[in-house]
């Protein structure tokens, strides 16, 4: 076993494996394109599962750390129609299993558990490659040059270190995702606010949904979520905020004002995501040396799994490489044969509908509120 893993990306997934590996007496170094931890926003609301993403978290012993993260009645959820119809209101009751904490908490908790030093801020990857002796080689932006005996690509849907294990890149999916954020909300945008309610809501129509949830300090983070190709995005210009948040507020026309006031009252300008996916099912055939985990592994549509799957990647590949200490490609092995299946059960998940009988039911929270729980990196 190498004294160092390599591990590329300083994401949910890359530090819960640095921090498992830890506990676990191994040492890691992760690199990350990102000067420092706050040098762009994390995103916005995790729901962290009882079934994955927390069971990472009690395999790197910070469930402690987890629970006072948990921000009180976030899992209430309301479904409306576009014309403001509330079709289905669950109240948070503390009894749920997905807890809600803030992304940028989340990754500050884990930082702060690592030894100082794990973490090499400003190491944005360019290239990665495999040796003539087997081992791997990382080169950066900056020129420097790492080689490792065990390289670990967490570094999200555009990873640089899954070209090594495959040539598949991620596709667009059909639709794109639009932040607005509405600040001191119950104050300035009282409508809204009341709309939204003390969690998540969202309300769908044919190619169009708004989803909201109430963040930290008041804040509402909005996601306008439209089905169009990458083409048409293109028409808007959204270097001019007023502009873009006018031609978005035209394709919620007939929605109600209290629904499309979290585009047209946004704070923020408004920033487009564009969602892609890797193939479902993808696998790579096994590399000596060189693993993938969380979205470079397998980045799917939103449906409220991917940071909580990459947590768990995270923790289940360092327990088996602390269970295969001279045996690099058993733990590998052990660990992928596991990850492809579950990775690709969870990318098939359809959810349920929300007009039917089941809507009481937590899949449709987690399919819904997608969005507002993954947000993919450029």
């Amino acid at each position: 076993m190498p004294t160092d893993v390599t591990i590329i990306g300083a994401g949910l997934g890359g530090l819960t494996l640095a921090r498992v590996l830890h506990v676990h007496g191994m040492t890691s170094t992760v690199y990350e394109a990102e000067p420092s931890p706050t040098a762009r926003t994390q995103g916005g609301m995790l729901d962290i599962h009882d079934y994955n993403g927390q069971l990472a978290l009690e395999a790197a012993g910070l469930m402690d750390g987890f629970h006072g993260l948990v921000l009180d009645g976030r899992q209430a959820l309301r479904v409306l129609d576009p014309d403001g119809t509330v079709l289905f209101e669950k109240a948070d009751d503390g009894m749920g299993g997905r807890p809600e904490v803030q992304r940028a908490d989340l990754r500050q908790l884990l930082l702060d558990s690592l030894p100082g030093g794990t973490v090499r801020w400003g190491h944005k990857v360019i290239r990665a490659r495999t040796l003539d002796d087997g081992r791997h080689e990382v080169t950066f932006a900056d020129g420097g040059v790492v080689t490792t005996g065990l390289l670990v690509g967490a570094d999200g849907a555009w990873s640089r270190v899954r070209p090594l294990l495959s040539p598949v890149t991620p596709e667009y999916t059909g639709k794109s995702v639009v932040d607005t954020y509405l600040f001191d909300s119950g104050s300035r945008h009282p409508a809204a606010a009341a709309t939204v309610g003390g969690g998540s809501m969202v309300a769908t129509g044919p190619g169009r949904e708004i989803f909201a949830h109430r963040e930290k300090g008041d804040t509402i983070h909005g996601y306008l979520g439209l089905a169009e190709p990458e083409s048409w995005f293109a028409t808007i210009d959204f270097g001019d905020a007023a502009a873009a948040t006018a031609r978005l507020a035209k394709e919620f026309g007939g929605w109600a004002p209290e629904l499309t006031s979290l585009i047209t009252e946004t704070d923020a300008p408004p920033v487009l995501r564009p969602l892609y996916a890797l193939p479902t099912g993808f696998r790579w055939p096994r590399l000596p040396g060189a693993t993938l985990l969380g979205d470079a592994a397998h980045l799917a549509a939103p449906n409220g799994e991917g940071a909580n799957l990459a947590m768990l990647d995270g923790a289940e590949l360092g327990a088996s490489l602390a269970a295969h200490p001279d045996d690099i490609e058993s733990a590998l092995t052990a660990y992928e044969q596991v990850m492809f299946p579950r990775s690709a059960e969870a990318a098939t998940f359809e959810g349920v509908d929300a007009h039917g009988d089941d809507a009481d039911n937590d899949a449709l929270r987690d399919l819904l509120a997608a969005v507002a729980r993954e947000e993919q990196s450029p």
